[in-house]
């Protein structure tokens, strides 16, 4: 039998599964909970039986026990909780944002990450954002990856820049650091897919499952710095101008071109150690920044660019190459 009181749920022990865990006998009172979730919610202490709160899911229950359970959110439902956040919002008006994504701050909720994301910071900032798909969110950075983004504030506006994404008239272009030379230009046309031997990586590939890729590139500058027993090793400041946005994108095609991201703790290539007082090690995370965004208005119709210097850790780094100015450089894709 069980009764609804207000948010709480009350059941009583039927005489076919006295004696047995308590974890087991919600999983069959509550068959569209998945039992993990029902004995993480006895651990917090959302289960009583009998008035007196649960602390162990292997607790025996008898006939006639009364459960009372305190639903609780699930990782899902919390995704969507406006989170209070500092969000660096470069521009705004009725139809869009534009904000600068620090480094370490994950766009979309995930395992791990349920609630402190840009998409929770949105929703804080802006609530309207609520009735928005993804709160209009329309593309995607990489966790450690910084830089500019685009978010819709409107149905109309979200349909518009998907749209736009898909016709590759976004221009999406960032800077990065790598190593080796870079060629003048180069464009790379690699599908990409998941790596079968890892599930958290991405590779060049020819499966089924592989999806299209394309980046430009483009030199800025090229430096040099003491490597293993003072052998210099050569780093380049390089543009990329995406034609597509898969996962890990640019990461993945500069691994593959020879040409990893300095300080990629996931796609490093063939390098080896650097030496300590290598300034190459004072990155602890990817090189690479979305430096500047361009579109067309999904309101007014016009065209609009931004542009973004990278964080610290990045500009301290190209100051020591002698990478510069950083301020804001004359692109070198063609406008």
């Amino acid at each position: 039998m069980i009764q609804q009181l207000e948010d709480n749920l009350t059941f009583f022990v039927p005489d076919d599964v006295m004696g047995e865990r308590l974890d087991k006998v919600l999983a069959r009172l509550m068959p569209s909970i998945s039992r993990a979730r029902l004995q993480s919610w006895i651990e917090e202490g959302a289960v009583t039986v009998n008035g007196i709160k649960a602390d162990k899911i292997r607790m025996k229950v008898g006939a006639g026990d009364e459960i009372e359970v305190v639903e609780q959110p699930s990782p899902e439902e919390l995704a969507f909780k406006p989170v209070s956040m500092p969000l660096d919002v470069v521009y705004e008006d009725d139809a869009i944002l534009v904000v600068n994504k620090p480094v370490g701050l994950v766009v979309h909720p995930a395992s791990g990450h349920w609630d402190d994301t840009l998409l929770n910071g949105l929703l804080a900032r802006n609530p309207e954002l609520k009735s928005m798909p993804r709160a209009g969110i329309v593309h995607r950075l990489d966790r450690d990856t910084s830089g500019l983004m685009v978010v819709a504030k409107t149905l109309q506006a979200q349909t518009d820049l998907i749209r736009q994404l898909q016709a590759r008239t976004v221009k999406r272009e960032y800077w990065a650091i790598v190593h080796g030379q870079a060629p003048e230009a180069g464009f790379v046309d690699e599908p990409i897919m998941r790596d079968p031997r890892s599930p958290m990586r991405f590779c060049v590939g020819r499966g089924p499952r592989a999806k299209e890729a394309k980046t430009h590139v483009r030199l800025v500058d090229v430096a040099h710095v003491p490597g293993a027993g003072q052998v210099p090793l050569t780093v380049s400041w390089v543009a990329c101008r995406l034609d597509t946005g898969r996962t890990h994108q640019i990461r993945v095609h500069m691994q593959w071109a020879g040409l990893p991201l300095v300080g990629d703790p996931t796609y490093k290539g063939r390098l080896g150690k650097l030496p300590a007082d290598c300034p190459l090690s004072l990155m602890k995370r990817q090189a690479l920044h979305a430096s500047r965004l361009g579109l067309i208005h999904p309101a007014t119709k016009e065209p609009m660019m931004w542009f973004v210097k990278p964080p610290e850790d990045m500009v301290q780094l190209m100051d020591i190459l002698g990478f510069g100015p950083v301020d804001e450089p004359v692109s070198v894709f063609e406008s």
